[in-house]
């Protein structure tokens, strides 16, 4: 059986590795360790930025995200953003993240603040999005666009 529980200081550096795994696996970059640590710590030590999510097996994490707020004008409420999705190739397949999505969407059914889930995706990670799809989502209606510094 999966659990679902907020990340606390005591999973920094799970989550650490986890980001360090996922950006090495999608992008094929290898992050800085102490700035991702910093970066995991500021979340972690002020929920107003996001919040992390973990889920555990067998007392095991098996996997985690990260839930951003962004005010919606159009719905006055909050949509949550799903980054910083990682599960290890160990736990993959086996419901992680469906038990994951699925108690971020009773915390949104459950709060008339929350207005829905939203996530990106690499364009060429063909695995994910028929997983997403799967679950209920869509990708109708944006493209995204970034600059970063």
């Amino acid at each position: 059986m999966i659990h679902v529980r907020a990340g606390e200081a005591r999973d920094i550096d799970t989550i650490v590795e986890f980001q360090l795994r996922l950006a090495r696996e999608t992008e094929d970059l290898r992050l800085d360790r102490a700035v991702v640590t910093r970066g995991v710590r500021a979340v972690v030590d002020d929920d107003t930025r996001g919040r992390y999510w973990l889920a555990e097996e067998d007392g095991e994490i098996a996997g985690c995200l990260l839930t951003v707020p962004e005010w919606s004008d159009w719905r006055n409420g909050t949509v949550l953003w799903i980054h910083s999705l990682y599960v290890p190739p160990e736990s993959r397949r086996r419901g992680v993240f469906r038990s994951l999505y699925t108690h971020l969407k009773g915390l949104v059914e459950a709060d008339d603040s929350l207005k829905g889930l939203r996530l990106y995706v690499n364009r060429r990670n063909a695995a994910a999005k028929k997983v997403y799809e799967a679950m209920g989502m869509d990708s109708q209606h944006y493209e995204m666009f970034e600059w970063l510094a």
